[in-house]
């Protein structure tokens, strides 16, 4: 198969959807792959790696969406590419669906066969191929709002871990899963107090049992959720329901509660977000304020960290990707792991939870 990684194109993304060593398994496996000029510098990847391990540069991003077959990316097509997608194509990245009715409507206009990462699921609910990069996210998302927290960026002046004598920020984190496990873990390491509320008590035990008391726990409704959100300094958005738009759980009204220069990062916002008043930002225009409370929205938040976040998605995609490749459409329908993957394939939705969400009917992939 001829295998596409163009250059990424959204603001502020230096991700690329494919490392050297994907390059080198692919090629040893006889496919060929096609490297658009200057698409691994932003994460540390000249172009004589990739021609190291057997790749061919290609100096447009037009030539290679007209030649692969399948094309590897990190982000979404934009408006740009969707003139180059063409049908019978696989495009294997993040789609998103459930928040891009224009981009889910190009899919299905032009049959395109999208797989998705982020809906890759395993039998016991687990997101492989989502889980590395809401790693790097839930991670950031406190090392963003420590920052915002700073009087200059229109925070409200308090340092995180405070210092003796003086109060520690207040965090709040909704949703206890990968996102708000890393958030936790970087939020107590600065020395801030943490809640963790989630629906699941399993994840409430767990949480509770790994960080050994140095978490509060609370089971997440609303009456809860509006308790600690507007107590909190930070609060984090980290829900997420595999292929469906996220639920608003932070409503404006709370928001409208909270202290002037507070902090409301949503990690979830490229998937609709939980929080009712964050909308998609870019790494160039971070951040705007609600009733004086300070959102952080960037919908591709891992790409400001892009030489850790390469490796670490290429690391998780590559094993399906390579199965893609040697196997085309059939990947789908002898592993039922990768099949949950399939969002759209010729001309219809293939996946429930985005047809719901885009008003489309499902069609199961076969």
């Amino acid at each position: 198969m001829i295998v596409g990684v163009p250059t990424e194109i959204k603001t502020r993304e230096y991700r690329v959807g494919m490392i050297p060593a994907g390059v080198r398994t692919l090629t040893l496996r006889g496919h060929k792959v096609l490297v658009q000029t200057g698409a691994g510098l932003g994460s540390g990847l000249p172009d004589a790696d990739f021609v190291r391990a057997g790749a061919e540069m290609v100096a447009t991003a037009e030539e290679v969406w007209k030649r692969a077959e399948m094309i590897c990316k990190v982000k979404e097509p934009l408006e740009p590419e969707y003139a180059l997608m063409r049908e019978g194509q696989i495009l294997y990245t993040y789609l998103h669906l459930a928040a891009a009715p224009k981009l889910t409507e190009e899919l299905l206009k032009r049959r395109v066969t999208g797989v998705a990462y982020e809906t890759i699921e395993l039998d016991d609910g687990r997101l492989p191929l989502l889980q590395p990069m809401s790693a790097v996210a839930g991670r950031m998302s406190i090392q963003v709002a420590a920052t915002c927290l700073e009087k200059e960026k229109g925070g409200k002046g308090i340092l995180l871990g405070g210092v003796p004598g003086v109060r520690r920020g207040r965090v709040a984190i909704i949703g206890g899963g990968i996102v708000g496990q890393n958030a936790a873990r970087m939020a107590i390491g600065l020395g801030a107090l943490v809640t963790i509320l989630d629906i699941n008590p399993d994840t409430l035990a767990y949480v509770d049992d790994i960080y050994q008391g140095r978490v509060n726990t609370l089971y997440s409704d609303p009456v809860s959720i509006e308790e600690t959100v507007t107590r909190a300094d930070v609060v984090v958005g980290a829900v997420l329901v595999a292929g469906a738009r996220a639920p608003k759980l932070v409503t404006e009204a709370m928001i409208k509660k909270m202290e002037p220069g507070s902090v409301v990062g949503d990690v979830a916002v490229d998937q609709g977000g939980c929080i009712e008043t964050c909308h998609p930002t870019t790494h160039d225009d971070p951040t705007f304020a609600v009733h004086g409370v300070v959102h952080y929205c960037v919908a591709n938040m891992p790409g400001a960290v892009a030489h850790t976040s390469t490796f670490a998605l290429n690391n998780a995609t590559l094993a399906y990707g390579v199965k893609l490749a040697d196997q085309g459409l059939e990947a789908g329908r002898k592993d039922r792991v990768l099949a949950k993957g399939f969002n759209t394939y010729a001309g219809q939705v293939t996946h429930q939870a985005v047809a719901q969400a885009v008003g489309a009917k499902y069609v199961p992939f076969a």
